[in-house]
């Protein structure tokens, strides 16, 4: 049972990597994807801890790391749609 969530877990990663390569036009489905990649290593890092029967504080770090990484992103998305009015990269040029 724990191999076939740690292979789900896996799946999802990959899952998330392949969908943040090929939405890199819109930051707002980079982020969700970017969230979906932190979600499935989340998930193999409980089985880990679970399979070895160690204590689960570093989980909390982990998973209270992946909320500030999620708020700095949609900081920067809600400044990004102020300053140009969208979330395409296209038009968000940094030397201007």
């Amino acid at each position: 049972m724990v191999i076939l969530c740690l292979f789900f877990s896996v799946v999802m990663y990959f899952t998330g990597l392949i969908s943040f390569c090929m939405k890199r036009n819109h930051l707002l489905l980079m982020l969700l994807s970017l969230e979906f990649v932190m979600l499935s290593l989340y998930m193999s890092l409980y089985l880990y801890l679970m399979f070895f029967n160690y204590e689960f504080y570093f989980s909390m770090v982990f998973i209270s790391m992946s909320v500030c990484e999620g708020a700095l992103g949609l900081a920067i998305l809600v400044s990004m749609v102020r300053t140009h009015s969208n979330d395409y990269f296209q038009s968000f040029n940094v030397l201007w």
